[in-house]
């Protein structure tokens, strides 16, 4: 079965009402290039450094006009859409919003919904620090979703260092992962495409990674950069698609019986032997 897919790469500023117009049209340019299946990235809704400014116009999912506006345009083009992630206020307490990732299907119903697990807490140089779990919450359960074409797997950005999250969801049958991102320029350009064909080499899989790129406009806070580079990496590792550091869309067909062949090849997720931790000495 052979599956056309399209990527969306976006450089979303962080007011989600601005962001939206933008994003429902290259929906609607994937579905009419021949999309089965379009993918948005990380914070498609919003990019923001300041959590004022996030608690001023973040909604909750009930609320939410990104995802009230997508499930709409998905039910009336009849297209699966995979929403990298949405920014949403949750009602938690302490005011931590959630990172969620929705499956849209073609009736415009919320198939799956995945919380990212890993928070990027991290000081990639002496300008560049970040602490997401200081505003987001981490979601703590892995997610697979059957579709008509094929098994996916769910997670989000960070999540991809985190390689036993991906033998999990490959062990549970995903065929395509899917790593929507909002990386970072520093990490992005040493770790980004390496990381991307490990998990893809290491679980016989397809990995579509939609991106946001270039400096994000801010009302509130600083503005934000991030890599682009959107990529799909196929399960023998070969890079499919690189969309480089322009925002747009872009299609990819996967024949998604190159997963099957690359697993009986190299059948490693049958391989993994249970063993006792290492020894301090």
């Amino acid at each position: 079965m052979t599956l056309r897919a399209a990527l969306l790469q976006l450089c979303s500023s962080d007011d989600p009402a601005a962001n939206l117009p933008n994003t429902i049209a290259l929906l609607r340019q994937a579905q009419a290039d021949g999309a089965q299946i379009a993918l948005t990235p990380e914070v498609t809704n919003c990019v923001s450094t300041s959590r004022a400014g996030q608690n001023a116009v973040l909604q909750t999912e009930e609320d939410d006009q990104t995802l009230a506006a997508i499930r709409t345009l998905a039910a009336e083009l009849g297209l699966w859409v995979l929403i990298g992630s949405l920014a949403l206020k949750t009602g938690d307490a302490d005011g931590r919003f959630a990172n969620r990732c929705f499956l849209i299907g073609p009736d415009g119903a919320i198939t799956a919904r995945y919380d990212k697990i890993h928070m990027f807490d991290v000081q990639v140089s002496e300008t560049e620090t970040y602490h997401e779990s200081a505003a987001f919450r981490p979601g703590d359960r892995a997610v697979v979703v059957d579709t008509p074409f094929a098994r996916l797997g769910l997670s989000i950005c960070y999540d991809l260092r985190f390689p036993m999250l991906y033998r999990s969801l490959a062990q549970a049958g995903a065929e395509v992962i899917c790593v929507p991102a909002a990386f970072s320029p520093v990490t992005g350009a040493a770790h980004w495409l390496s990381l991307l064909r490990a998990r893809a080499i290491e679980n016989g899989a397809f990995v579509l990674a939609p991106a946001q790129t270039g400096l994000h406009k801010a009302r509130d806070g600083r503005e934000r950069r991030t890599h682009g580079h959107g990529m799909v990496i196929a399960p023998w590792g070969e890079v499919l698609l690189d969309m480089g550091r322009d925002p747009g869309v872009a299609l990819v067909d996967l024949d998604l019986a190159r997963v099957q062949d690359a697993r009986a090849r190299v059948p490693s997720l049958e391989h993994d032997r249970d063993f006792l931790p290492p020894e301090v000495s």
